[in-house]
């Protein structure tokens, strides 16, 4: 059964403004950015990746084995998720000798977090 459309997502008067059309189409994003961003937003979403994210935006830098302790999340899971995040430029690893630490890939990572987690608490009322 298709999702009905509420007053407040369909047009009252059916008229395109045709140069307020082509601005919005001059500015979107290319296709091949758009699946990059589709897969960056794909990979963020799941909620054992976005703990690991959270973790490493409070700590800063944690090992395989402290962001599992942290998050409560198996070794094994840890390390294909950071592998994941790693391959799409979300975290970084650094080795310390035998240790591999990771943190967050840069400062517009940590931004996205922030922003993101900002938007959920003002659309709940600041809580």
């Amino acid at each position: 059964m298709p999702a009905r459309i509420s007053p407040l997502d369909d047009c009252a008067i059916r008229v395109v403004d045709p140069a307020r059309v082509e601005s919005a189409r001059a500015q979107l994003p290319a296709e091949e950015e758009l699946a990059h961003l589709t897969q960056l937003f794909r990979l963020m979403g799941d909620v054992a990746r976005a703990r690991l994210l959270y973790a490493l935006l409070e700590a800063g830098e944690l090992c395989v084995c402290d962001l599992a302790a942290a998050t409560g999340t198996p070794e094994t899971n840890v390390s294909h998720a950071l592998r994941l995040l790693r391959t799409a430029g979300i975290v970084k690893a650094r080795r310390a000798g035998r240790m591999i630490h990771y943190s967050l890939d840069d400062a517009h990572v940590r931004m996205l977090l922030d922003l993101s987690r900002e938007h959920l608490r003002h659309r709940r009322g600041g809580e």
